[in-house]
């Protein structure tokens, strides 16, 4: 593999295109005109314009893709995650066009894809499950009839999809039926598939998901667990690795379970099997993204493995380089996803120009972004700026490290996650590791982090007043040489 296409933008395409260039690989970027001036397109060896600023007309064009991955004799392409790394018409279509796809294979994504036809792949496993349905339901009275067998509250989830889209909790059955309603249309509108399924709420649980990696030559290894319960609309924030609860038992016993995830769908390549653990430590399966995931780096810190460097090794039909016994949890890493968004009115998106963006510096502490002063975040895309990721020994000592880089991160233009993410590191529960996905709900004021903040801004400005006034006196000292004594 000498020439690799990199299917998407921003972050993800310039840390693809960084491993690419350590092993010798080159690179062709695609952009819009948003995206003419972004780092990644600038970084690779070659860059075409794709098509139109909305992603239906440019990053989502897969026929498109393919055909300038041929024209310029590309022999793989990476589609990093989101737009086309999920599609399995886009991965069969590549490898048609006689490309390596640099993830799973079609058939593993389009099974998996679907959270009815993975529940039937992985029951032969006996892998843990939600109590719940393994079938599309529109029929109301069947429906009422399942909800009262596993009992309120419970879950109405879209098969077709994720990220919180077609979910409704549904308390009791007064609101059934309007909660399948919108679900259903949801899913719909989402998904183009409105088919939804049943699966008893559990109240309090923990999200934590398994790194898998599988080669051609039937070796499938896990590498450990992320911690991915802070989340707000469904979605996550802050990530971690290892989890602050799970037990070297239970650890054992999901990575076993997420690797017979793998093998029920044939996988290859870098995947994530997805769990929901409850207050007794009880884990049960949700689903497998079958793609590199936005919080791979935290996995990479603990392991000291590059997972992008592991996939392309794959798609080359090389073996895993290492058994699950040399596998072992160095340390602690913690990220966290920089948005353009107001955590002050709903985390909504707060796009515009970065008129100063400082990069945080220090030992362990890694930045991923696709962004530089003076750039616009474009309203057409996913309003993610950055991941923020610090390391330590220790979980104390990542999530003090993770102050301090948020502290020495300076964005302005547009309001950001940063602050949220500092509410985070200083909250007792979370460092604690007493939380669960309710966190947002259960901790999160709006009203104190506003105060925190303008706080935060009066110290900075008395300080700024208290060294100017130091200044003041110095100037009026009698033979004093500025220039010469700082």
């Amino acid at each position: 593999m000498k020439k690799i296409l990199v299917a998407n933008r921003g972050e993800i395409a310039l840390r693809v295109m960084k491993t690419a260039k350590k092993m010798g690989i080159k690179t062709v970027a695609i952009f819009t005109e948003a995206d003419r001036a972004a780092p990644h397109v600038k970084f690779a060896d070659e860059a075409v314009l794709i098509g139109e600023n909305p992603s239906n007309k440019s990053y989502l064009q897969g026929d498109k893709i393919i055909e300038v991955a041929k024209n310029l004799e590309v022999d793989g392409i990476h589609p990093g995650y989101g737009f086309l790394s999920e599609n399995a018409t886009f991965a069969e279509k590549v490898e048609e066009n006689g490309l390596i796809f640099i993830g799973p294979k079609s058939k593993a994504i389009k099974m998996m894809g679907d959270k009815l036809s993975a529940k039937e792949a992985v029951k032969h496993y006996n892998i843990p499950m939600v109590p719940g349905v393994d079938k599309a339901i529109s029929n109301i009275e069947k429906a009422k009839e399942i909800a009262n067998q596993i009992g309120f509250p419970i879950l109405i989830k879209a098969a077709g999809g994720g990220g919180g889209k077609g979910m409704r909790i549904v308390e009791g059955e007064k609101d059934l039926a309007s909660q399948m309603e919108r679900a259903t249309s949801e899913a719909l509108s989402s998904f183009g598939d409105g088919s939804v399924f049943i699966e008893k709420y559990v109240s309090s649980p923990r999200h934590i998901e398994i790194q898998v990696l599988a080669d051609r030559h039937g070796n499938i290894v896990h590498l450990f667990e992320r911690e991915c319960s802070i989340q707000r609309r469904y979605q996550k924030v802050v990530e971690e690795a290892p989890s602050a609860i799970l037990t070297p038992e239970v650890r054992a016993k999901m990575g076993e379970a997420a690797v017979n995830v793998a093998r029920a769908c044939d996988y290859l390549g870098a995947g994530t099997v997805e769990f929901l653990v409850d207050e007794q430590l009880n884990f049960y399966f949700l689903e497998m993204n079958t793609r590199l995931q936005v919080e791979h780096p935290v996995t990479e810190l603990i392991t000291g493995l590059d997972l992008v460097e592991l996939q392309i090794m794959i798609a080359r039909g090389e073996k895993i380089p290492f058994s699950q016994n040399d596998l072992k949890i160095n340390g602690h890493a913690i990220e966290l996803r920089v948005y353009a968004e107001d955590s002050k009115n709903n985390f909504m998106p707060n796009v515009g120009k970065l008129t100063r963006y400082i990069r945080p510096e220090g030992e362990h502490i890694r930045l991923d972004d696709g962004y530089e002063e003076g750039m616009e975040i474009p309203i057409f895309y996913d309003p993610m700026i950055s991941k923020l990721i610090t390391y330590s020994k220790t979980r104390i000592g990542a999530i003090e490290l993770m102050i301090k880089a948020i502290e020495n991160y300076k964005i302005t233009g547009v309001e950001t996650t940063l602050p949220f993410g500092k509410f985070v590191m200083k909250n007792e529960s979370f460092r604690s590791g007493m939380f669960n996905t309710h966190f947002v709900k259960d901790f999160y004021n709006p009203i104190l982090l506003e105060k925190e903040l303008k706080n935060e801004a009066k110290i900075a400005a008395l300080l700024a007043l208290k060294l100017y006034t130091e200044e003041q006196k110095l100037l009026r000292l009698p033979n004093v040489n500025l220039n010469k004594n700082g």
